[in-house]
């Protein structure tokens, strides 16, 4: 049996980078290879974390040989561009998103087509953000897998996910007024 490898895709923001990377760690000591897929502003973010770390555990403990990339070999890091100049300002959510929404999908294709050929893996899954939903569709068209994650609360994806309803039975307007 192949080991199955799950491709991971947070959303840009480090609330939800970070329980997506926890939970690909968790897949990885189960037997699982993880592709975890990140914008290259993040992506580069991270990298820099973990090289940063590395350095303070190595001049920390120079006897000790511990880094062992992040807790897991079987989490690869990538990138794929989310869209935006590195100029522009990533804090505007809205252009951000709609970058996002017009560049990733087919640069998420593109890459999994890449580990198709490049590296002989067949990608068994795709963990997506809820936010990035879009990576559902893209699944979905390549015949893979999909598991939606959502990192917030339970409470906070109910409330968000009964929004029409509220809306329907006169709870709330549109704008979300009582």
């Amino acid at each position: 049996m192949n080991t199955p490898t799950v491709l991971a895709i947070p959303y840009p923001a480090q609330g939800h980078v970070n329980p997506l990377m926890i939970l690909s760690q968790k897949l990885a000591e189960h037997g699982c290879n993880i592709i975890f897929v990140n914008t290259e502003f993040i992506h580069d973010k991270v990298v820099s974390s973990i090289n940063n770390n590395n350095n303070n555990n190595n001049n920390n403990n120079n006897n000790n040989n511990n880094n062992n990339n992040n807790g897991s070999s079987s989490i690869k890091l990538v990138s794929i561009p989310d869209g935006l100049e590195p100029e522009d300002d990533r804090s505007d959510l809205g252009e951000l998103c709609i970058s996002m929404l017009r560049t990733m999908p087919s640069m998420l294709e593109r890459l999994i087509e890449d580990v198709r050929l490049n590296d002989g893996v067949t990608i068994s899954c795709i963990v997506y953000d809820g936010i990035m939903g879009w990576a559902s569709e893209v699944a979905k068209k390549m015949g893979i897998n999909g598991a939606f994650f959502w990192p917030a609360s339970a409470a906070l994806f109910a409330l968000q996910y009964n929004i029409p309803k509220l809306i329907d039975d006169g709870i709330i307007d549109s704008q979300g007024n009582i």
